[in-house]
């Protein structure tokens, strides 16, 4: 059913109608796989050969494509690789995945590459590739060449051999590439892993660091101590760096998730000793696990994002009037100051309303506004103005 709708050109610029498309067609194709999983291959290797260009004139500059596109590869390559299909079909499988690859111009099948050595289910389809891959990146980078060189394939080959456990010709290829880029030696890396060489294989990882994106090394060796059953060792050498998230929040909570053995608040302490000078955002992470007294010191020394601090001033009034009226003073603190983005009058009010209420409720009223009174000082005139209704004596 999702052939017709992944024509060439099928779809405009725009990114989520081809999103919920692509999503559809895997969700097909996994539903097919639960009855017939032969079908549900074929119909794995035909969406991949026929994506790009079905989705050449959508815009990809927010990145939402791409990221809906290596998902859909990583889902279709275990459904192809699981499915019974007899040693013939499997390697016209590969011939027409390698040309889909190879006719890419535009780096969405870049995560084929990557995984092109699970496709290869047996010791003879992985030796084979292997010898074909091997001999066609080495052929590539004999030929003469000024400044730098990039194969495409380098990846897909690095994956067969390790799948066929040719290590030594893994460390070869690596050497002939002379590059330091990390997505070719997380192979090597894997290579040492798989032969029980732990400790070279961090020395290797570390060795690699520079330009490379540390994130993905340090996810890496994490996963390699974490499997181990180092978990102290994973926590305190690659913990904080690896768990890098969206928001400190998100961070926070993965990190709590996956070392349940370390309290809460030692996490959250070692989160906020690991960025010096950006105290205040850690703020919600501090909030969200019920540290208030923390959650309050934290941006009383350091800026926080002024409607964060407005919200949960809002948001507490009734459940933690102390903590509410005090989220209220610090935002309108940094308000006072210049922070925030485009803060309105309105916005004002509201942050100084939700801090009176908080403050009404245990009894300190009369603190509250002298303390806002004193913000308010060296203000500027926007900032006065917003409370000269509420606090008349600031005019």
């Amino acid at each position: 059913m999702f052939k017709a709708r992944f024509r060439s050109g099928a779809f405009g610029w725009r990114s989520q109608p081809a999103i919920v498309r692509i999503t559809e067609a895997v969700s097909e194709i996994k539903k097919v796989a639960r009855t017939n999983p032969l079908v549900a291959g074929d119909g794995g290797v035909t969406l991949l050969e026929r994506l790009v260009r079905a989705i050449e004139h959508v815009d990809g500059s927010s990145g939402a494509i791409g990221a809906a596109v290596n998902r859909a590869i990583s889902e279709l390559v275990h459904v192809i690789a699981a499915a019974p299909a007899p040693s013939a079909l499997r390697e016209a499988w590969l011939e027409r995945l390698w040309e889909a690859f190879g006719d890419d111009g535009m780096g969405y099948l870049d995560e084929l590459g990557n995984l092109f050595g699970e496709l290869c289910t047996t010791d003879e389809h992985a030796n084979a590739w292997a010898d074909r891959l091997s001999q066609f990146v080495r052929s590539a980078y004999s030929l003469p060449c000024d400044g730098y060189r990039f194969v495409k394939g380098v990846d897909a080959c690095l994956s067969v051999l390790f799948k066929a456990q040719r290590f030594d010709e893994v460390r070869a290829i690596l050497d002939l590439t002379g590059s330091n880029f990390w997505p070719y030696h997380k192979w090597g890396f894997k290579a040492l892993v798989a032969e029980g060489k732990r400790d070279e294989a961090l020395r290797y990882a570390e060795s690699r660091r520079g330009i490379n994106d540390g994130f993905a090394i340090d996810r890496a060796c994490e996963e390699l101590l974490l499997n181990s059953e180092l978990v102290d060792e994973a926590y305190n050498r690659y913990a904080l760096s690896a768990n890098q998230q969206g928001t400190h929040l998100a961070t926070f909570r993965a990190l709590v998730r996956k070392y349940p053995h370390q309290k809460p608040p030692d996490i959250l302490q070692d989160l906020i000793e690991s960025t010096p000078g950006e105290r205040g955002k850690w703020f919600a992470a501090a909030k969200s696990a019920g540290f208030y007294d923390v959650a309050i010191a934290l941006v009383q020394s350091s800026p926080a994002d002024p409607m964060t601090l407005g919200r949960a001033a809002r948001d507490f009034i009734e459940k933690q009037p102390a903590f509410a009226m005090e989220a209220a003073l610090a935002g309108l603190y940094w308000i006072a100051r210049g922070y925030g983005y485009e803060i309105s009058e309105l916005d004002i009010r509201q942050i100084f309303r939700s801090g009176l209420a908080a403050a009404v409720r245990t009894s300190r009223e009369s603190e509250y506004r002298q303390r806002v009174q004193a913000i308010a000082l060296n203000a500027s005139l926007h900032f006065r103005d917003a409370l000269f209704m509420e606090l008349p004596a600031i005019k």
